[in-house]
């Protein structure tokens, strides 16, 4: 059903050396990976805005981290999908190659890939409100909650990037970079509507990049799309994957 798009995607990907790959949650959801808002948007009767922001966060720090606590819980079991596995196979396939992310539940780098670019952090990591410094923190559950910095004693916050806060400039530098000079975008699983990460299918496209997306719907940069992928990018990409293996 998907053969003509397949070969379609395979064609675009083999003769490119720079090429991106920019995925959203829905390639982590085909892992099982449970929606950031879950039901109705609401956890304990609290709005999920209200968890996810500074705000919240000063307001009650034990129900902050009781909700991420819970989010770290869940992924704990997940694994990478084949969409993982394809999307980190081609570091080694292509000369110049990135990753860019909106997920935090760093399924791409437990498949393989390496220097990804996360927009939105990591649930993975912590950050200290006392000296700034940032480490992994893989313990589930945590021994304390709040947990505090091993190194000044001061609480430590999830080192995510909260609703009201910036995305972190160096890695949005290097994602904007990546994005104006390669040849190829795969948009796989985000509905591309949240700004500024929107804006790399419209800036990939203004500078002569072929776009791919994997998507069982139409995202609301569809337009730009060279080639459609409709369906789990589990299944499509290691479709494509082989093709690019026929010469």
């Amino acid at each position: 059903m998907h053969e003509q798009e397949v070969a379609r995607a395979a064609e675009l990907l083999r003769s490119a050396e720079r090429v991106v790959a920019f995925t959203g949650a829905g390639v982590s959801a085909e892992s099982g990976v449970p929606t950031f808002r879950g039901a109705g948007g609401l956890w304990e009767g609290q709005a999920v805005e209200e968890l996810a922001s500074p705000r919240g966060f000063y307001a009650d720090p034990v129900k902050v981290w009781r909700f991420y606590e819970e989010r770290r819980r869940n992924l704990a079991g997940v694994r990478p999908n084949p969409a993982h596995h394809v999307l980190a196979g081609w570091q080694e396939r292509f000369p110049q190659y990135a990753v860019v992310t909106q997920n935090v539940d760093g399924l791409h780098q437990a498949a393989g890939a390496r220097g990804v670019l996360e927009l939105h952090g990591s649930i993975w990591r912590v950050r200290c409100l006392g000296c700034g410094r940032e480490r992994e923190e893989r313990t589930v559950p945590l021994s304390q909650v709040p947990p505090l910095c091993p190194e000044c004693g001061a609480m430590v916050r999830p080192a995510v990037v909260w609703f009201g806060e910036f995305l972190p400039e160096t890695v949005m530098a290097a994602a904007f970079a990546a994005i104006e000079r390669c040849q190829v975008l795969v948009v796989v699983g985000t509905s591309a509507v949240v700004y500024p990460a929107a804006g790399f299918v419209e800036i990939a496209a203004a500078a002569g990049a072929k776009v791919i997306e994997v998507n069982p719907e139409a995202s609301s940069m569809a337009h730009f799309a060279d080639v459609a992928l409709r369906g789990p990018a589990g299944q499509l990409l290691p479709l494509v994957d082989a093709r690019l293996e026929v010469a």
